[in-house]
């Protein structure tokens, strides 16, 4: 059984549980059956920890992107994601998209950052890690005003309607469900992760955020995944061995022509 956390920020993790060492959280992991990890980028000043902690670890690969909540004091065009994204350990764009969740209504800027990540995804021929919070309306436009198919990606951390789901397999893209799954209140999320196609959904910690049950309110970690893809085989009335074998053959499919 080979398990993959699909998203995971490994640089924001606090160590002092883990004997202040990284390598205890790689063998945590792998000890549950954890032996992928993308380690994903939300500021370009993180960048370097990220790729330093992809370099060490065979095993772990990195993304490059803004947050669409991330501050920033100088915006990047396509073409500087696209030069820092071609460090062979860099497999995706992102995370981007828009999140209205924070702010009273859409910024411009919130907007242009997300058109500007799609184009890198283009000019890179990487995919694309998508992050949408109360934004669905307008992160489907883009995605398809921008030709986001032809590059691909995943809508990360998914808690959205079937609706929304169906909108994005349509456009090509995956799925990835997060320790949010296994909330008691989440009941409409499992019913969407009842009827998505098996080789189109992927898992993830969203570490150090978003620990599942038994563990909520914890600092989650790669390890922990495995309650993710525990919790979708019941749901499914699938195997544990399937859903592991399947999420992991989801993320080396998309991530293919970047390994």
């Amino acid at each position: 059984m080979i398990l993959s956390d699909s998203h995971c920020h490994l640089h924001m993790l606090d160590l002092a549980t883990f004997d202040e060492n990284l390598d205890n959280v790689i063998k945590a992991a792998n000890d549950n059956g954890v032996k992928h990890f993308l380690c994903v980028g939300t500021r370009l000043e993180d960048l370097p920890k990220i790729l330093g902690i992809a370099k060490r670890y065979t095993n772990v690969a990195a993304s490059v992107g803004l947050h669409p909540n991330e501050p920033t004091e100088h915006e990047p065009n396509a073409e500087r994601l696209v030069s820092l994204a071609a460090n062979p350990k860099v497999i995706a764009i992102g995370e981007t998209g828009l999140d209205y969740f924070r702010t009273e209504e859409k910024q411009p800027w919130q907007l242009s950052r997300f058109r500007t990540h799609i184009q890198a995804a283009h000019l890179a021929k990487k995919p694309l890690i998508i992050h949408t919070r109360a934004a669905r309306s307008d992160t489907l436009s883009i995605l398809k005003e921008e030709n986001a198919r032809e590059v691909g990606g995943v809508f990360h951390c998914f808690t959205e309607d079937w609706e929304t789901a169906k909108a994005a397999l349509d456009l090509g893209f995956y799925v990835s469900f997060s320790g949010i799954i296994t909330f008691k209140n989440a009941t409409d999320l499992q019913e969407v992760a009842k009827k998505m196609p098996l080789d189109r959904i992927l898992i993830e910690t969203d570490c150090p955020y978003l620990a599942p049950n038994p563990h909520r309110g914890k600092m989650n970690h790669p390890a922990l995944v495995k309650h993710v893809a525990e919790f979708i085989a019941v749901l499914r009335g699938e195997t544990l061995e399937l859903i592991a074998d399947k999420t992991t053959e989801n993320y080396l499919k998309l991530f293919s022509s970047n390994f």
